[in-house]
Order: structure tokens, then C-alpha cells, then sequence
């Protein structure tokens, strides 16, 4: 059930100032008439709140712990919007030398943190923390690599990794930045392992994989070892997110027979219960990747957010996920500032 409360278009703010060029994300063949949608979904009354719209190809959107902000990007930059807003507007928010971001960001349990991919520094994604006043994010991994959650007590983040060209599901211990490799792909083998994220209690990572053929769920012990299997059939299903409460996995379910996880295509948002079962289909949209990559629970358990977008009716060709050069203003003149994260009971603000 679409229940829109709302058809508001938003506009970024962007820094002024001289521009530099970078290398970043962005969508080919996004035509000024086309849209993307945040949406948050209840899953306790079925209903889908419209909570803005862009001509921007925004994507995933992140709550962030006040429960009443969200974050989400778009060619590179990362923008926060405030969904009670009676005037709702993009806000940028600048990083120090952070400004090619993906789509895989999150808070910390705490809030204290936020742990977002980018590729500036190396042409690579590398993971960085950005803590709470500070302005600019701390590297705690090696290139290839892809954020994707939290450990409960915050002292882990766990992501996806290229290691020896190999696909791996990696946990970093933030305190001395090591390391550890939970499960990887077969030299010589066609193995893909992606969208890794802790169950609340700890017990488990939740992934994404192709070890059995068709692209499916599955999950392990939090400390690796032999995975199981959660989700088959004909659907291709990526970026399992964990509830807060640990009942149901959201996640995104492409058509029979599609290869990786594309923008632009049909696609379903799903739920299955913790320990598996039948799956039960809550949203039919347009999207793909940047929908649902990222932690997508709002903090009550009930709600998640996600993107969709207006198709490109008459192009020949879907529209697709490249990377180009773009021109960014250069940050402000005035002194640095740090970036303050949101905290319950307060929004988040960028100086």
C-alpha cells in the first residue's frame, strides 16, 4: 500500500567557492525528468510514507540515531534531510578531503560515529570514521573495500573486501585498525560475497552471495565459520539488513537471471524472519542499486527507509551506476570546521 503524505521536491545546498575535479559515482543517462523518491515504510501498518523527492540520483538513505534525520548521497557528495521538516531541503555536509562517497555509510550504535566508504584519497574505496567534531574521517582499512555495519558494541565494523583479487567479508577492530577475514572466495573462482551486517545480539553476520549458483542470502557465526543459507528460489537477493529488534531481515530482490545488482530495474523489497521462512513482499518499485544498500532501519525497529525512481520511459537504455569526473566546489575559506553528528534529542548540524 503507497499511502504518500506528500510530493515535495528538495535542493541541495552546496559550499561556494573555486572547484576542483573529481573522480565519483554518478548515474549515465539521468535525464532532468527523472526522480528519486525517499521513502520509509512501516512495517507494522503496511504503509509507505513519501518523504521526498529530488532530481537528484539520490541513494540509500541512513537513519541517523535521533530517528528523526536521514543521510544520503548523491554523485559523491553526502547530504542529511530532515524528514519532519515542514520545508524539507538537502543539506550538504562537508567532510574534509572526503568528496567521492558511495552509498555505504552508518552510525555507530552510540551515535558517536559515522563509518562511510569513499575513494578520494586513492582512486580506491577505502573505509573511514568520522567521530563526532571532528572534520575529516580517519582510514581504517586498505582500498577495495565497502562498508556495510556495526558490531552492537561499536568496537567492529564488518564490509566487504577485495583481497588478492579475491571477494572477502572482513571485521576491522577499530582500536588498532586489524583486520580479520571471516570468509573469501576460491582462487580461481567466480565467488561474489557482499552486504555483510551484525544481527543486534552480535550472534551473526548476515550476507549477500552466489556460492550456491543464484544470488541469495545467507549467514554465519559473527567470528566466521561454515554459512548457511537463508533465502532460494529464482530471485536475485542482495543487502540483507538486520531489524533492531532482531525479528525480520529486510532485503532487495532482483528478477530471475540478473547479474549483479543494477540501477535501474524492477524490483521487490522483501522481508524474511530471523531464522528464514517465507519471505513476504512489502514494496514493488523501480530502483536497484542505491535502494537498500545501506543500514536502512529506522532506530524504533518498525520503519525503513529507501529510494526509488521515476523510470526513464522512451530511452533506449536503462539507466546505469559509472564513474565520472564532475566539478565540486572548494571548501569554504573560513577555518575548518568538524562535522557534528546527531544525538537523541538533537539534530544533526553542519557548521
Amino acid at each position: 500500500m503507497m499511502g504518500p503524505v506528500s510530493d515535495r521536491s528538495v535542493s541541495p545546498r552546496l559550499v561556494s567557492g573555486p572547484k576542483t575535479a573529481v573522480m565519483t559515482p554518478t548515474i549515465a543517462n539521468w535525464r532532468p525528468s527523472m526522480r528519486a523518491w525517499i521513502d520509509v515504510h512501516d512495517t507494522i501498518t503496511n504503509s509507505t510514507r513519501v518523504v521526498a523527492k529530488a532530481n537528484l540520483p539520490l541513494q540509500s538513505p541512513t537513519w541517523a540515531p535521533d530517528g528523526t534525520t536521514l543521510l544520503t548521497s548523491a554523485n559523491g557528495s553526502l547530504y542529511r534531510i530532515g524528514i519532519d521538516d515542514p520545508s524539507p531541503a538537502l543539506k550538504h555536509m562537508h567532510i574534509k578531503g572526503l568528496h567521492s562517497l558511495g552509498n555505504d555509510r552508518g552510525f555507530s550504535p552510540d551515535g558517536s560515529r559515522l563509518a562511510i566508504t569513499d575513494k578520494s584519497l586513492s582512486g580506491k574505496s577505502a573505509i573511514y570514521i568520522v567521530a563526532k567534531n571532528q572534520p575529516a574521517g580517519r582510514p581504517v582499512t586498505g582500498p577495495r573495500s565497502w562498508f556495510h555495519g556495526w558490531s552492537p558494541d561499536g568496537r567492529k565494523i564488518v564490509y566487504s573486501c577485495l583481497r588478492n583479487g579475491l571477494w572477502s567479508i572482513a571485521t576491522c577492530t577499530l582500536q588498532d585498525a586489524t583486520e580479520h577475514l571471516l570468509i573469501q572466495s576460491v582462487p580461481g573462482g567466480k565467488h561474489l560475497y557482499d552486504g555483510p551486517e551484525f544481527t543486534p545480539d552480535g550472534r551473526w553476520i548476515w550476507f549477500n552471495s552466489n556460492r550456491s549458483g543464484q544470488m541469495a542470502l545467507w549467514r554465519m557465526q559473527s567470528g566466521g565459520g561454515d554459512a548457511e543459507q537463508m533465502t532460494s528460489g529464482e530471485s536475485a537477493d542482495w543487502f540483507p539488513h538486520p531489524s533492531p529488534d532482531g525479528r525480520q531481515i529486510c532485503y532487495l530482490s532482483y528478477p530471475p537471471g540478473t547479474r549483479g545488482h543494477p540501477f535501474g530495474r524492477h524490483v521487490k523489497i522483501r522481508t524474511i524472519p530471523e531464522n528464514g521462512g517465507t519471505p513476504r513482499t512489502l514494496c514493488r518499485i523501480f530502483g536497484g542499486h542505491g535502494t537498500l544498500n545501506a543500514p536502512c532501519w529506522a532506530p524504533d525497529g518498525r520503519r525503513f527507509a529507501y529510494v526509488r525512481y521515476t523510470q526513464c520511459e522512451g530511452h533506449p537504455e536503462a539507466p546505469r551506476l559509472v564513474n565520472a569526473v564532475r566539478e565540486i566546489p572548494a571548501p569554504p575559506t573560513r577555518p575548518e570546521h568538524a562535522m557534528s553528528l546527531s544525538r537523541p534529542g538533537a539534530c544533526m548540524k553542519v557548521p
